[in-house]
């Protein structure tokens, strides 16, 4: 073997001077980067985990902000008429019921008939505004949408729900009451105990209505399977008919039918109704729910 090399004394010193390595930095996270956590993956995990379900609801949103108006305008429409098959079952059952149960069993087996308007709207992916009050707020939040947006789609589906819901209530006041013997009276009963309580009462109501209906929109995208979403649905606006909290859209078909068939309500009574339900489901939506599921996600990310 020959010598080994020697390493003079300007070497040394140089390598000596060296300075050390710094650990190598890693960059903030790219929007694909963000964008790749709405594949939910690896699967094999229990639950999707918050930063995905957060993705996944502003992925949505975003789809739906960008929507052509008339789009949205039937959308909503669509979402309009299917919720009020729920009001249409309580009333139906409490016509029937009645006279064969007692009193608080009958008003669970309501409750749980209010549900299938909201199974059938969130399941069919109908755009429903109380939803968006949590859904569309989330791309505003992280800065992905601008408010025009937001009031643009607010606006449409709200219309449409609207138009939606004094259609069936139109259609609900001139049949139902021929073929279900009580009916009317159920439905001027439902009416009037709907509009019947202080506005206070209305407002702080309504913002647990929309409260309850941003988790839905929140648990309906952190749920794999469509039976897991279909429970989420039916158990949370069950809460809202057990509890009678007022909900803007569903409400609408309650007290409009009454109006139309003259008992239970008046128009007055239905405005201030909508002056109270609408922005209390909008705080409900927006604050206990958007805002506070990203604030703690952005916290936690930071």
């Amino acid at each position: 073997m020959g010598p080994e090399p020697t390493t003079t004394l300007e070497e040394r010193d140089k390598d000596d001077s060296t300075p050390p390595s710094e650990p190598p930095s890693h960059p903030a996270p790219s929007e694909e980067a963000h964008r790749e956590e709405k594949k939910d993956e690896p699967l094999e995990e229990p639950q999707k985990s918050y930063h995905t379900i957060l993705e996944q609801e502003v992925t949505s949103a975003e789809e739906e902000l960008k929507r052509p108006a008339l789009a949205l305008l039937l959308s909503g429409l669509t979402a309009g008429l299917d919720l009020g098959f729920g009001p249409l079952t309580m009333v139906v059952l409490a016509a029937t019921l009645e006279p064969v149960v007692s009193k608080p069993v009958l008003h669970v087996l309501m409750a749980n008939a209010y549900a299938i308007g909201f199974i059938f709207v969130v399941l069919g992916r109908s755009a429903l505004f109380t939803e968006h009050t949590t859904s569309a707020m989330l791309p505003v939040l992280t800065r992905r949408a601008s408010i025009g947006q937001l009031l643009r789609l607010w606006g449409l589906v709200f219309l449409g729900n609207t138009i939606g819901c004094i259609l069936f209530s139109a259609f609900a006041a001139a049949l139902i009451p021929s073929l279900v013997d009580g009916s009317a009276t159920q439905f001027a009963e439902l009416a009037h105990k709907t509009v019947s309580h202080p506005s206070w009462v209305m407002f702080l109501s309504a913002i647990m209505a929309g409260w309850i209906m941003g988790l839905v929109s929140w648990l309906v995208v952190a749920s794999r399977e469509t039976i897991n979403q279909l429970v989420c649905v039916w158990l949370a606006t069950m809460v809202i008919g057990l509890a009678g909290f007022h909900h803007s859209v569903a409400g609408t078909v309650e007290v409009l039918v009454g109006v139309m068939l003259g008992q239970g309500a008046t128009v007055g009574d239905y405005l201030r109704f909508l002056a109270l339900a609408v922005p209390g489901n909008i705080i409900g939506g927006t604050v206990f729910v958007a805002a506070l599921k990203w604030g703690h996600i952005q916290q936690n990310t930071e």
